[in-house]
């Protein structure tokens, strides 16, 4: 009789592997492709982030440099036509990059990026000012100029802490 429990448990443990066999190798299927699709999907988020970061710093940083060319120009009273609505295009990209970022970037990064924003409207609303002869007491091109050099630590570290989040490391 334990020659035919045997047989038997054998012929039963063959059956449900047979009948087993599919359902598992489904199952492993299909986890590896739910554990490939996070992945890429983890892959699509990096991306995402890593190209809001390039933009947005690109426009910062070229926001604020078209300041700068913009206040020396007015002081020097050369300002023109052209490089008013150059200013006004560089302005423009630059609010289109934040609103960008704002929907796919974490909030520290964010607030890295309105310390920059600060500086840089409070200099370009200066900017407006003088160049339609409406300066504030004490606002002149000199001092939107020193005003202006305050964004520059605050660039350097809103870039810092992109590298950090993308996982560059010095």
């Amino acid at each position: 009789m334990t020659a035919e429990v045997t047989a038997m448990i054998t012929a039963v443990v063959g059956v449900l592997g047979t009948l087993f066999a599919p359902v598992l190798s489904q199952r492993l299927t299909a986890r590896g492709r739910a554990e490939e699709a996070e992945a890429a999907e983890r892959r699509r988020r990096f991306e995402e982030r890593r190209d809001a970061y390039t933009a947005m710093n690109r426009a910062s940083r070229q926001f604020h440099t078209l300041l700068k060319d913009a206040l020396h120009r007015i002081r020097d009273g050369v300002y023109s036509e052209e490089d008013r609505d150059r200013l006004e295009e560089v302005r423009r990209d630059h609010r289109d990059r934040y609103a960008e970022a704002q929907m796919v970037v974490p909030e520290r990064i964010l607030s890295a990026s309105r310390a920059v924003n600060e500086v840089l409207a409070g200099v370009d609303a200066a900017a407006k000012r003088l160049d339609r002869g409406l300066a504030g007491e004490g606002e002149s091109a000199e001092q939107a100029l020193l005003d202006l050099k305050q964004a520059e630590p605050r660039l350097s570290t809103m870039r810092r802490m992109m590298r950090e989040d993308l996982g560059v490391r010095d």
